[in-house]
């Protein structure tokens, strides 16, 4: 080893190991007992769930008593082999490694799926944490990259956006969910080299900056592009209660999308975005006192003729489980009373979301393994059911809360 590598080494170590030492100090209220417990109770659970899983197939629900999968093209696919990822790495359980192991084997064909853009849940959920944890960048990089380009295929300069949706009535819809398709854009830029694919992330976190928030800070959910000038056509909803309301689930994804562009690009802009997203969602006048949130921030106003009326209070814990793993990570970006606040809320959401309310009884819940999620009310699917991005999101967040009391940084690649 040469003397400068030796020096790079050497402050590579320092800055590791002050980054450590700054999270361990973090006043933790929850123990190691805690959430090794949580890990190992979803464990079983999952385990449920995986026994009645087609080899095929991937669960999408649980409703009715009776469990619903769908195939790999679902926008959901990379959820429940990410899952059992997380879980394998929070519980150093080698089984629940080998069934995403043999899950992924039918998922990996959606690399070439140029319909639609939702290759960020589908592959870096999925194939992501597959290389992260295995190593086997022969098998898993080429996939991941493929899964980019397909990605891409579906950016517009036109519209300084990525095209979510292909069907319905719009010309060049892009919903807020789509920021959480970067975070596979920027990690396969680094992997490849290849710096476009984090020229079109950063683009896009700029237009959807600049066309999909209101005053409030609240996100619409949908936004309409015409798609040979560019210009907004219409600002709207689909799975939110109107088109001028805070669709809860909408909020978590801009949330976390934006904390994690800070990351990775240190640009600060997303930053601020980040924190006044938060700001909003932490400060409403409907956010419950248990912090896990109605699936829309504007259910009050559902007037009494509504046919969703008798519902219009239940909660939505994947955007609880989403708000518990962004807020969890931006306090790591932020300073004081804000980082405090920030980490305080992450953890009294996950606290909560662990609690008989929202956690399912080993072998209830079709093994899934929160309960009282909506997906969208409106349309009169997936009402107050199961859902597997909810049982992801909160696992990454135990897993994330597991590396901090190791003295771990909160983010492993």
């Amino acid at each position: 080893m040469n003397t400068k590598t030796l020096l790079f080494s050497s402050l590579l170590f320092v800055l590791s190991a002050g980054s450590v030492m700054g999270q361990a100090k973090r006043d933790l209220a929850l123990d190691k007992s805690f959430i090794d417990g949580q890990l190992a109770a979803s464990a079983k659970q999952i385990k449920v769930l995986a026994a009645a899983t087609p080899e095929d197939q991937f669960p999408k629900t649980f409703e009715k008593g009776a469990h619903v999968f769908s195939g790999s093209r679902w926008w959901c696919s990379g959820f429940y082999p990410g899952t059992l990822l997380l879980l394998s790495e929070g519980t150093g359980d080698k089984e629940l490694l080998n069934l995403a192991l043999a899950k992924l084997k039918h998922l990996e064909k959606e690399q070439y799926n140029k319909g639609t853009h939702d290759l960020g849940f589908m592959l870096f959920c999925s194939f992501g944490n597959a290389l992260r944890l295995t190593g086997d960048s022969t098998q898993f990089k080429p996939i991941l990259a493929t899964g980019a380009e397909s990605l891409t295929s579906r950016y517009s300069p036109k519209t300084q956006a990525i095209r979510s949706w292909d069907h319905g009535k719009w010309k060049f819809p892009v919903i807020i969910d789509n920021m959480m398709n970067l975070e596979f854009l920027m990690q396969v830029s680094k992997m490849t080299g290849k710096q476009k694919y984090a020229d079109i992330s950063r683009t896009h976190a700029n237009t959807t900056i600049k066309n999909h928030f209101r005053k409030d800070n609240s996100s619409y959910h949908v936004i309409d592009y015409d798609p040979e000038t560019g210009a907004v056509i219409a600002k709207k909803t689909h799975q939110g209660f109107s088109d001028e309301s805070a669709w809860a689930r909408g909020q978590a994804w801009a949330l976390y999308g934006y904390t994690m562009m800070y990351r990775e690009t240190k640009d600060k802009a997303y930053l601020n975005q980040a924190r006044k997203i938060a700001k909003y969602i932490l400060n409403h006048k409907n956010m419950p006192a248990d912090l896990i949130p109605v699936w829309d921030y504007d259910y009050d106003k559902v007037p009494s003729d509504s046919k969703i009326y008798s519902q219009r209070d239940l909660r939505d814990v994947s955007a609880g489980a989403l708000f518990t793993s962004a807020l969890m990570e931006l306090s790591t970006y932020t300073k004081g009373k804000e980082s405090t606040n920030y980490f305080k809320k992450a953890e009294t959401m996950l606290k909560n979301l662990s609690s008989d309310t929202y956690f399912a009884k080993n072998g209830e819940n079709g093994g899934f393994i929160l309960k009282h999620s909506v997906g969208a009310l409106p349309l009169n699917s997936e009402i107050d059911v199961p859902l597997t991005y909810a049982d992801y999101y909160y696992v990454e967040a135990l897993v994330r809360y597991q590396r901090l009391l190791a003295g771990e940084p909160l983010i492993k690649e």
